[in-house]
């Protein structure tokens, strides 16, 4: 993904490369989603993922992970988007573990995240309640009872929620529901009486879950009322994660693209030598090199501490400009392939709803611009 790399990070693009295509090409999405598999992912891919060290890739290695920057996290991720490999790294890496890193507490470090590290255990994130992105909007709330906490709400689009072993939720413990301060997060057993978790698959046929909490009883992680405090650098990690990953959607769905416009003969000749088909597919290639100079700008905030201010601004970027570039290279590339590019034989539609999916998840383009105007002073 970064236009310079190291050659470390060139064996790792190389290697995440060549196992995704070989473990999880198209087909392997296709299956999952003709078997209607509830999962929407394989556990026996994961483990695969896991002994390459990818469950743990960011995991400090004191806790069986590689410890790897946010560059080497977005490479795996734009070579997992190519393909469309499904798999819970956003949801248990980026979000779970990325919730048990930056809570501080070394307890639950040490419980949690070996065992996620060696792919045994799977974390889901569970903080949303409206219809759009709104993590500071909270109505689910948290009661003292004795030294323990029991949670009563509903948390919706819970990525994976129905396959996590335990979820972090995300709860009020002081303030009016849309407050940043007085939110709280726990960590609650799946298995937990109280809770109940309805599945459902998105159009591109991933799984998220609708989980209903009634009296749940929950573990505190990290400070009383300081919930928000996690909560919004491991969403701007994960957000860049999964610009990575649609960076590499677009990337693949843009080859395939002018693959189809070498090949394709309308009045004998490549459709591709057509001036009008041209223009458009430079614009294309433009904005994705664009894209892939705001990503990299925003993995670089996130590995680099002094620059660290600045990664919530360009997280922001990042997601806007991958949302836009899907939406273009999708659409671009449906219209480009004609009539073909309408069925489900062709795999270029499943790429259009991967992109459609993508932009709803962490935010879509009118808030990113909206929160990167804010932050850039405006």
């Amino acid at each position: 993904m970064p236009l310079t790399l190291s050659a470390e990070q060139q064996l790792l693009r190389d290697n995440a490369s060549q196992f995704i295509r070989e473990a999880a090409p198209v087909g392997h999405m296709r299956g999952l989603r003709d078997r209607n598999d509830a999962e929407g992912f394989s556990r026996e891919l994961w483990k695969q993922m896991a002994s390459l060290g990818w469950a743990g890739s960011f995991v400090p290695e004191a806790f069986g992970g590689l410890g790897l920057g946010y560059t080497e996290v977005s490479i795996i991720l734009e070579a997992c988007g190519r393909t469309l490999a499904p798999t819970p790294f956003l949801s248990s890496v980026l979000l779970g573990a990325g919730c048990v890193l930056a809570s501080g507490d070394s307890d639950l470090q040490r419980e949690l995240l070996p065992p996620l590290a060696a792919g045994d255990l799977l974390l889901a994130l569970a903080f949303e309640e409206t219809p759009r992105f709104a993590p500071h909007h909270v109505s689910c709330r948290a009661e003292r009872v004795g030294n323990a906490y029991r949670l009563h709400g509903r948390k919706t689009y819970v990525l994976d929620g129905g396959s996590a072993d335990k979820l972090i939720v995300s709860a009020r413990t002081s303030g009016t529901t849309s407050d940043r301060a007085g939110i709280s997060l726990f960590l609650v057993d799946a298995n937990q009486r109280g809770l109940a978790v309805q599945r459902t698959r998105t159009i591109d046929s991933r799984s998220v879950a609708t989980c209903h909490l009634e009296g749940v009883e929950a573990q505190l992680i990290g400070e009383l009322d300081g919930g928000a405090d996690i909560l919004d650098p491991v969403l701007d990690r994960a957000t860049v994660a999964l610009s990575a990953e649609m960076l590499g959607l677009c990337t693949e769905a843009y080859e395939i693209t002018v693959e189809y416009l070498k090949t394709r003969i309308q009045f004998d000749a490549p459709i591709g030598s057509f001036q009008a088909l041209q223009h458009r597919a430079v614009e294309m290639f433009g904005k994705l090199e664009l894209t892939k100079s705001v990503v990299q700008a925003a993995c670089d905030a996130l590995d680099d501490k002094a620059r660290h201010p600045e990664a919530p601004r360009l997280a922001s970027a990042a997601k806007a400009q991958a949302t836009t570039l899907s939406r273009l290279i999708t659409r671009e590339a449906i219209q480009m392939h004609g009539g073909i590019g309408m069925t489900d034989e062709h795999n270029i539609g499943l790429y259009l709803k991967r992109a459609a999916t993508t932009e709803a998840t962490l935010g879509d383009t009118t808030h990113h611009r909206a929160r990167f105007a804010k932050l850039s002073g405006f």
